[in-house]
């Protein structure tokens, strides 16, 4: 096997973990001597230890000399583990080889120079396409102090999310639903109006066959109209924030909180505006958050401007009514040179319906 070869081992042990490190970044690792990989590892979750640690610990003695496979930089400071670069040092490895570099200002290539100055050479760029990718989320975290946003819609073929009567499930098929359960499970947090849950009462869990994590679950509520019987607010298999308005009085939110196990987040603004709710999740530790939400909270995240990350579910069917809802609601863009340009990532059939992964052009 190649370098290539040993380094999509540790991209997918990191993968195995996507999801569950956060504010961390997945890191998987890879100890590869005399053509045979003597120790794996990958980082299961923040304040524990990172990949290359258990990657080392595996190898024993067998790490010296030997070649380590890292996804990410090595870090060289210390945080809630120490250095692991310091540890790579102390073992005898004598070469490792890095996907991609860490854009977090802590590392930042000081990891690199460590190693190098040991006299341990250094190679980087090696998967470095897939793993950028992956680490998308945590650059864009570690840079805007902000999630990054995946929005999700599910819609027939000519945009519409539901029927004039309202009438929206199920709109995609069995294994389009399915996909939309592994990226709850991927995210740090899950974004709907008050409106969704009005309607439709959902859990917003993760139900995966093998089991999943289920997301922080985040609701949008200008007035604080939840209803206290909710399920997001009643069933207490995820936590659930809830952002209002200034407006809301502090008896009515005390009520709520008494009766409820949510947590309500009160914006000194006349209505919800998205930059301080990402800014406050960023402050509490959210690296990725995903919008399932209905027309209105998709119009607001649009004009907000802070969307990284566009997935589009469609199912061939044809709905029509001009008063249909889409989408995207709000008041919209005068001129076709104001649109969000995207690029389209992926295209894929999920049994009948198609998948389109697409993000801002400005992010590529």
């Amino acid at each position: 096997m190649n370098d290539e070869g040993y380094m999509d081992v540790a991209l997918d042990l990191a993968k195995s973990v996507q999801g569950q490190t956060s504010p961390n970044p997945p890191v998987g690792a890879v100890i590869v001597k005399d053509g045979s990989i003597v120790g794996i590892g990958a980082h299961l979750q923040a304040g524990s230890a990172h990949a290359e640690v258990h990657a080392l610990e595996m190898a024993g003695d067998k790490a010296y000399n030997a070649s380590i496979y890292v996804t990410l930089e090595p870090c060289s400071h210390y945080g809630k583990t120490p250095p692991c670069a310091d540890a790579i040092i102390k073992s005898g490895i004598k070469r490792v080889i890095i996907a991609t570099v860490d854009r977090n200002p802590k590392v930042a290539g000081k990891g690199i120079e460590k190693l190098q100055k040991a006299n341990i050479t250094v190679d980087t760029g090696v998967g470095n396409e897939k793993a950028e990718e992956l680490y998308g989320p945590f650059f864009h975290y570690a840079a805007s102090q902000t999630p990054y946003v995946t929005l999700k819609s599910a819609t027939s073929l000519d945009g519409k999310t539901a029927t004039i009567t309202g009438e929206s499930k199920w709109i995609t098929g069995e294994k389009a639903r399915l996909d939309v359960h592994h990226y709850r499970h991927e995210n740090d947090a899950i974004l709907v109006g008050v409106n969704t849950v009005i309607a439709d009462d959902p859990k917003l869990t993760t139900r995966l066959p093998n089991g999943g994590r289920n997301p922080l679950r985040i609701i949008l509520d200008t007035h604080l109209r939840t209803p206290q019987e909710a399920k997001m607010v009643t069933d207490g298999e995820a936590e659930t924030w809830i952002f209002v308005a200034n407006g809301v009085s502090q008896d009515k939110i005390n009520f709520f909180t008494t009766n409820t196990d949510a947590r309500v987040i009160q914006l000194e603004t006349e209505t919800i505006e998205i930059d301080p709710v990402l800014r406050y999740l960023g402050r509490e530790g959210i690296m990725t958050l995903y919008v399932e939400g209905g027309s209105g909270v998709n119009g607001s995240f649009l004009n907000a401007k802070v969307v990284q990350q566009v997935i589009t579910y469609m199912a061939p069917k044809l709905i029509g009514g001009e008063d249909a809802p889409t989408s995207f609601a709000g008041s919209g863009i005068e001129s076709l040179k104001e649109a969000l340009q995207l690029s389209i990532k992926s295209v894929e059939m999920l049994g009948d319906d198609i998948k389109i992964i697409s993000v801002p052009k400005e992010v590529i």
